[in-house]
């Protein structure tokens, strides 16, 4: 780290020195590789491409377009409006404009199907923070939360690493399409009875990730039904419902409660952020939409660790408001977004490769098990470090997202120029063709 220190022997907390952030998964160390060799089209043309990062980079130009249209919004000259009170504000309610605006916006992106009150919206510094905020308030070190396979691998960081929660998998796999099924759900709420592990509460993804699928409405239901039986909590991460290529598809749970008249929902808690929506994962904007008044009350007190700029929420709030921008946003980034997984999944299948039929999402499900030498986890990660050092591209193994069946992977599209992804297909084809090559010797 720089200067070189001796290091003497004392004691950190037990978080300091917990394994639970997961660094040592294969997810991160595909990220290590990259920083230390990137691709860049004229300076490294044989770097490793980024493949394994969930960023939507489709959109950019337009949100560029807006700012330049709109300096007010991001930027305060000498004795500007607003400016003092911004630059003061410290209120952990966070600014009125934007929580009424988030509010707003997460109505448009689910096709005003679902309603959201801006004095329930809990902002956050990104989802990371609300999902933690809300394992914090859910569970007790100790207990568990139930969340479906394959998942998000930082979820083992964001729901554990400083929670002393443990996380208990729904077991799915391919021969329903990764759904979640009610004897799933029943097998991994007995598994943690046979721990002794206090269950409180079921995590989902909504569109699935890393599946990039939505899910289906009876899905929804039936698992609505589940915690409301076990009487535990239910928090649905709809992160990426602006990112869905068609918003009929999408379903969210404000959407199925309101049908109900509201009935159990204060055991229901929705995570959103809009890194994934409007491609601005730095500006670190997330927020908890509860209908439960005491989750409200301390995660809003509990934000102050978590706090967004008031700089970000003022600009954010100016976007946000302008419906012209935003329905034209929505519109577009659906169809580029649409235009780039049809890219690769034809690029793929150009490979001998199928994907997982996808809807939504920055990414999509590659199965890769008939490739495989050995068919587990040990076969998997060998066939993914020959990607990640021979063929240079960044992909997240099954294994990492804790996936049962070893040969599916993880690859992100929406990161990066259309250019790149044709060269990481090409590498892709020549790849397979050179294993095939080697099997008919």
């Amino acid at each position: 780290m720089g200067i070189e220190i001796e290091q003497p022997c004392v004691e950190l907390s037990k978080v300091a020195v917990s394994e639970t952030h997961g660094e040592d998964s294969p997810y991160f160390a595909g990220w290590k590789a990259y920083d230390e060799d990137p691709y860049d089209e004229l300076t490294n043309p044989s770097g490793v491409i980024q493949m394994g990062l969930a960023e939507n980079q489709v959109s950019f130009d337009l949100l560029e377009k807006y700012l330049e249209e709109h300096s007010e919004a991001s930027t305060w000259g000498k004795g500007a409006p607003g400016f003092r009170e911004n630059a003061l504000f410290q209120d952990y309610h966070g600014l009125k404009s934007f929580r009424t605006a988030m509010a707003s916006f997460m109505e448009q992106v689910r096709g005003g199907r679902a309603k959201f009150d801006p004095q329930r919206v809990v902002l956050t510094a990104g989802a990371t923070a609300a999902n933690e905020l809300l394992t914090f308030i859910l569970a007790n070190p100790g207990d568990a939360l139930l969340v479906p396979t394959p998942y998000y691998p930082g979820f083992d960081r964001d729901l554990r690493w400083r929670t002393g929660v443990n996380i208990v998998p729904i077991h799915c796999d391919s021969s329903n399409n990764f759904q979640i099924t009610p004897e799933a759900l029943e097998a991994a709420y007995k598994d943690a009875e046979a721990m002794n592990t206090k269950v409180r509460g079921v995590l989902i993804t909504n569109p699935s990730n890393p599946l990039g699928i939505t899910i289906q409405r009876s899905v929804l239901e039936e698992i609505l039904d589940f915690v409301t039986r076990k009487n535990i909590h239910l928090v649905s991460d709809e992160i990426y419902s602006g990112s869905v290529f068609s918003s009929s598809e999408f379903i969210s749970l404000a959407e199925i409660l309101e049908a109900r008249q509201y009935k159990n929902a204060e055991r229901v808690h929705i995570v959103y952020s809009l890194s994934k929506d409007l491609g601005l994962p730095g500006f670190r904007v997330g927020t908890i939409y509860s209908y439960n008044d005491k989750v409200v009350t301390t995660a809003r007190r509990m934000s102050s660790f978590t706090l967004i700029s008031s700089q970000t929420q003022h600009l954010l709030a100016s976007m946000l408001s302008d419906k012209k921008f935003t329905e034209n946003y929505i519109e577009t980034n659906r169809e580029r977004l649409r235009k780039r997984y049809q890219m690769i999944i034809e690029g793929l299948r150009s490979a001998g490769i199928e994907c997982l039929k996808g809807n939504a999402g920055l990414f999509c499900w590659m199965n890769l098990s008939p490739m495989l030498e050995k068919p587990t986890r040990e076969g998997e990660l060998e066939f993914w470090d020959a990607i990640l050092h021979e063929v240079k591209l960044n992909i997240s193994p099954g294994s990492s997202c804790h996936c049962s069946e070893p040969g599916w992977f993880r690859v992100c599209f929406a990161n990066m120029s259309e250019h790149t992804l044709e060269i990481a297909l090409q590498r892709i084809r020549n790849f397979m063709e050179r294993i095939r090559r080697a099997e008919r010797v």
